[in-house]
């Protein structure tokens, strides 16, 4: 029985998900923490109102502006002193937008839906990319005052060997005060040090409360991009919101200047008439159309939308450029942050060296103080060179793969309606 039931489970295919949905990386916050800050950010939740408000504004153009309009009317006739009559008049009028409007109104109702969807997905791209920056921003606070926190550690345990040294008449009692200075100027730092990481992460507690921030600095190497430009460029390019909003304010402008050159002819107006006169011994019912004489206002309404249209043209014109130049310096930023990591590391490997050799001297009796507190501040500067080239190529790298939509897929909800991945 049991060998049956393992053989149905093996059978039965799994579901397959999105391999981007399956990664966690390291040195970020877990996927679903990083889901629930940024869909419960201000930003992205007026953006997400914002698609109600597309979808009304496709239903409001749906239905068109005209109405029907009622009118009522009573008079008394007189035609002698003896003879009065009461009578009445009922119509029901309403102007007809005529078709090709209609088509026009229903065309810039799905852009206006679209456009706001393009908006949500910006919001959510937008409010990433300020979390990566809060992130990154206290990782490099945090790093900066664990290498001061290690920094004042040796200094101590090296205050501790001049101690021996002196009590030993190995060396002058001098250098205990030297080593005490470099404690208290190590100390002094790691206060301040530890003061902008607590800046660092009150900024990002207030605006993202759901993310946690863990005890330590991951210290996850980082990793080299594996395509080259052509490829990040055209990913960008393909899933980027500014530039979709910009198209979609583009497709709006052409919508409505094809719509203001239609209303320069007028839409007429059908209206039907019940009345009684005499009494209500006569009835009358009639049918009537109106025709506006457009005047010089819809000509240049017409101008003014051609206008709007070329304008919102060119802008698309310019964040096209934009987006391009900045998808190539962003390329560009992860692979010299990646190289500078590398050198800055090799570095820091030979400088901590150099500086344990110099130390082991100095307990030997074979080197002098200041040289050895000269070599750890070299080591020090080289760590932390280290540290903050390892955050900058992590960064760019995770920054370049947001903008290729590649990173946190929080929009893939959005796929069935045909809108790009965040």
């Amino acid at each position: 029985m049991n060998r049956m039931l393992l053989f149905i489970m093996l059978s039965v295919p799994l579901p397959t998900m999105a391999a981007e949905t399956l990664v966690n990386y390291p040195d970020l916050p877990s996927p679903a923490a990083v889901e629930a800050a940024i869909r419960s950010s201000p930003d992205v939740l007026s953006a997400q109102a914002g698609i109600k408000v597309g979808e009304a504004v496709r239903q409001r153009l749906q239905a068109g502006e005209h109405e029907v309009i009622m009118r009522v009317m009573g008079q008394r006739r007189s035609i002698n002193p003896s003879e009065r009559y009461r009578e009445w008049d009922i119509g029901l009028e309403r102007a007809i937008r005529l078709p090709g409007k209609a088509a026009l109104d229903g065309k810039m109702g799905n852009v206006e839906v679209e456009r706001s969807h393009t908006l949500y997905g910006d919001a959510l791209h937008e409010t990433g990319r300020v979390l990566l920056k809060a992130w990154f921003s206290w990782n490099r606070e945090r790093s900066q005052s664990q290498q001061w926190a290690n920094q004042v550690e040796l200094l101590k345990k090296q205050a501790g060997i001049v101690a021996k040294r002196v009590r030993a008449g190995d060396a002058p009692r001098l250098e205990i005060d030297l080593a005490e200075a470099a404690v208290a100027q190590a100390e002094s730092t790691l206060y301040q040090a530890r003061l902008r990481e607590q800046v660092a992460a009150n900024e990002l507690g207030q605006r993202f409360p759901a993310i946690s921030l863990p005890a330590s600095v991951p210290a996850s190497a980082p990793v080299p991009l594996q395509q080259g430009l052509e490829y990040w460029q055209e990913e960008i390019l393909r899933h980027n919101h500014e530039l979709g909003v910009a198209r979609s304010e583009a497709s709006l402008g052409r919508l409505h200047s094809e719509r203001s050159s239609a209303d320069k002819l007028p839409d007429p107006t059908v209206g039907l008439r019940f009345g009684g006169e005499r009494d209500s011994a006569e009835h009358i019912v009639g049918l009537h159309v109106s025709f506006p004489f457009p005047g010089g206002a819809r000509s240049a309404r017409a101008d003014e939308g051609r206008a709007m249209a070329e304008m919102a043209a060119q802008r698309e014109a310019a964040i096209l450029r934009k987006v391009t130049a900045e998808s190539v310096n962003s390329f560009a930023a992860a692979q010299a942050a990646y190289g500078g990591w590398q050198s800055a590391q090799s570095v820091a490997e030979k400088m901590r060296g150099n500086a344990e050799l110099m130390a082991r001297a100095y307990s030997l009796g074979e080197m002098g103080l200041p040289e050895v507190l000269t070599a750890r501040r070299q080591a020090l500067e080289a760590n932390l060179a280290a540290a903050l080239a390892r955050l900058d190529a992590a960064e760019t790298r995770y920054r370049l793969l947001l903008d290729a939509h590649q990173l946190w897929p929080l929009d893939a909800d959005e796929e069935d309606e045909g809108h790009a991945h965040y």
